[in-house]
């Protein structure tokens, strides 16, 4: 089975992990939408993270914060966006993460795509990669980076182009695959296709209808995604697991037991 676990406060992510009977927590570095501030706020610091994480057998994965957007034209924030990224993915190699999820990004209105997939190609040339990021799909915008497939494939050819593209990995979110008009029935052959690899699958129901282009997530069994069809997709998928779902620890542990049921 599947590694699974969820998205947990930074604080503590062991103890939050353990109070979920999760494998693997999710965190954020800092505030996913400040610039400022990015530091480990483990206690005694990143060692010390790392080393209660390998004596607890929890396997930790950092996001990014929400407001990185290497893809877009404007300077103002797709330098500081690359600068943030990299200090990311170094603090991730302090904690001993296995990655960097990180959204795709979008262009302006008004621009034409291809600048946008060049910039990611830019951008991973540049980048240090001391572990390595996870681009994830996202559900909405006409002009993003990673909603479905088409784009992704698109995405995944200029990602090849930079020195290191080899080494970067997709996560699968399913409510933002759903959500942003992707079937889940055989979606994971959709993207092994395009990308060659699945490193994370982020478990989320759709509180929204199927290409409603709205990332709201739903607890698994309470929104609109087929439950056989999320089930099939984590099982095909072969990667750990985590669940972004609404509430703390005894709904995420709800979630996990939903997923680890029907798994079998």
């Amino acid at each position: 089975m599947a590694v699974l676990g969820a998205h947990v406060d930074q604080a503590d992510p062991i103890a939050e992990a353990q109070a979920r009977g999760a494998q693997l927590a999710q965190i954020f570095i800092g505030d996913p939408q400040a610039w400022k501030g990015h530091a480990v706020g483990y206690p005694d610091g990143p060692a010390a993270l790392k080393q209660a994480a390998e004596d607890a057998g929890i396997t930790l994965v950092v996001h990014a914060p929400y407001v990185i957007n290497v893809a877009t034209t404007n300077n103002r924030i797709r330098i500081p966006s690359r600068k943030m990224l990299q200090k990311q993915v170094s603090l991730a190699a302090e904690i001993g993460a296995i990655g960097v999820v990180v959204h795709g990004g979008h262009v302006l209105a008004s621009d034409d795509e291809a600048v946008g997939f060049d910039n990611w190609r830019k951008c991973i040339d540049q980048l240090d990669a001391e572990v390595p990021i996870f681009i994830e799909n996202t559900a909405g915008g006409n002009k993003a980076m990673a909603r479905g497939v088409e784009k992704l494939e698109r995405l995944w050819a200029s990602v090849m182009e930079a020195d290191g593209g080899d080494q970067v990995g997709f996560c699968l979110d399913t409510c933002h695959a759903y959500a942003g008009g992707e079937e889940l029935a055989g979606l994971v052959d959709r993207v092994m296709a395009v990308t060659g690899r699945i490193d994370l699958v982020h478990a989320n129901d759709s509180r929204d209808a199927f290409d409603s282009g709205a990332d709201r997530h739903a607890n698994l069994g309470h929104g609109s995604l087929p439950g056989d069809e999320l089930v099939e997709l984590v099982r095909s998928a072969g990667a750990p697991v985590v669940v972004e779902t609404p509430g703390g620890a005894p709904e995420h542990a709800t979630d996990l037991e939903w997923l680890r049921e029907r798994l079998g």
